[in-house]
């Protein structure tokens, strides 16, 4: 079928990605990360090589904008054609922009979302589509959009593919950011940046340029080279990291920390387990329960298994009367001790960890409030205020709460 390996097309950080697509494990793969990463490269690969797998069924690869097809998806589409030792066996025309593959009829098409109608008149000669690739997701006009257009693409067939390319921008509020810290099952996240390029494929002006940023602008390398989220400058927690907490990790913490911050509606429940490493000064948060609209005693159930622990709880909002139900279900809680400037506190105390490790699969709320968690700026001069906003703040205050026995001591 092709004329080369595919570990001289593919770079080695795709190797597991590559795996798990081959294996049939996942429906659907996200890749994110910085320049030269390479992962638009093994997209292509990967795409070209499903379709010939997948006999019945074609391929779109989607731009936010039309005009920027044709040197973008269309040409990394055409290089692995290329690369794969196909060329011969792929008809490749930009009138109308497609790749068709000689030997069955299938056919690669490209369209941008500026002209919405021409999506939704795709006609494929038989089969049905199966595969698509979203390039540059950010630029999309959000979770809604891409959804939409997944409906329209994946109907009937027996197989069905979603690839998914971007840089991450460098607000955490973007929609792209969010959309990758929600647990789906059969979804695939991987992140790569040029480190893990081989350095022959990037030259030494690349990797030069990159050093050279990172000498003189550390912030903007994080971004644009490693693909990380790195806010405005206004972020209020900057030592924040979401990563995968084990359940290995969970049963060797000697002890639990637990809040509780009330609410009904709008306003939401939040409950929250930590756990502390004084010696690294490190904050575990791994377990979360949210919800609306629920009762002491159907929200007592949810926390059963917690009944042994220590639960520190919101004082407001009546919470004087919700921690005494609770200790009648038999639960130790007692009420966290609110006073003047404690918030600020506590939360100057979450600031100043090594840092604070948040599980983003067990615990997606909390991890978005902490990433969007943001001082708030003067609209008019645009100048960062003082305090701390006192919005989506929910698992905050919980984690708050949980913490108070640990920030409350004296010289800490």
């Amino acid at each position: 079928m092709t004329t080369c390996k595919l570990s001289a097309l593919v770079s080695p950080a795709f190797s597991e990605p590559h795996r798990s697509v081959k294996a049939g494990e996942i429906s659907e793969l996200v890749l994110k990360g910085g320049r030269g990463s390479a992962k638009s490269s093994y997209l292509s690969v990967e795409l070209v090589l499903q379709l010939l797998r997948h006999p019945d069924c074609h391929a779109v690869a989607l731009r936010k904008v039309g005009n920027t097809l044709r040197t973008s998806v269309y040409a990394q589409i055409c290089w692995a054609i290329a690369e794969l030792g196909l060329s011969d066996r792929f008809k490749c025309t930009v009138s109308p922009m497609e790749c068709t593959y000689r030997p069955t009829g299938q056919k690669i098409l490209f369209f941008g979302l500026d002209d919405p109608g021409k999506l939704k008149s795709i006609k494929v000669p038989f089969g049905y589509i199966g595969l698509a690739w979203f390039e540059e997701l950010d630029q999309f006009d959000g979770p809604e959009q891409v959804r939409n257009v997944e409906q329209s693409l994946f109907r009937g067939g027996p197989y069905s593919f979603c690839f998914k390319s971007f840089n991450p921008p460098a607000m955490a509020r973007n929609w792209a950011n969010k959309y990758v810290l929600e647990a789906k099952a059969g979804r695939l996240v991987h992140h790569s940046t040029y480190l893990t390029t081989p350095e022959e494929w990037l030259g030494p002006r690349f990797l030069a340029d990159a050093e050279h940023l990172k000498q003189t602008n550390e912030t903007a390398y994080r971004h644009e080279y490693l693909g990380e989220v790195v806010g405005s400058g206004t972020a209020v927690f900057e030592n924040l990291r979401l990563e995968a907490i084990s359940d290995q990790q969970i049963a060797a913490f000697d002890y639990l920390y637990c809040g509780q911050d009330w609410g009904w509606y709008p306003d939401p429940n939040h409950f929250a387990a930590c756990a502390y490493d004084s010696g690294a000064r490190t904050l575990y948060i791994y377990e979360e329960f949210r919800g609306w609209r629920q009762s002491n005693g159907a929200w007592a159930e949810k926390l059963r298994h917690h009944m042994d622990d220590l639960i520190l709880a919101d004082p407001g909002s009546g919470g004087d009367r919700n921690a005494a139900d609770f200790r009648a279900y038999g639960f130790r809680m007692r009420e966290a001790q609110k006073g003047p400037g404690s918030v600020a506190y506590g939360i100057k105390w979450l600031q100043s960890l090594a840092a604070i490790v948040i599980d983003p699969a067990r615990c997606p709320e909390t991890a978005k409030e902490f990433s969007e968690y943001e001082y708030e700026r003067d609209p008019k001069t645009g100048e960062v205020l003082e305090g701390y906003p006192d919005a989506a703040n929910h698992s905050i205050d919980a984690v708050r709460y949980a913490m108070e026995p640990v920030w409350k001591r004296r010289g800490r």
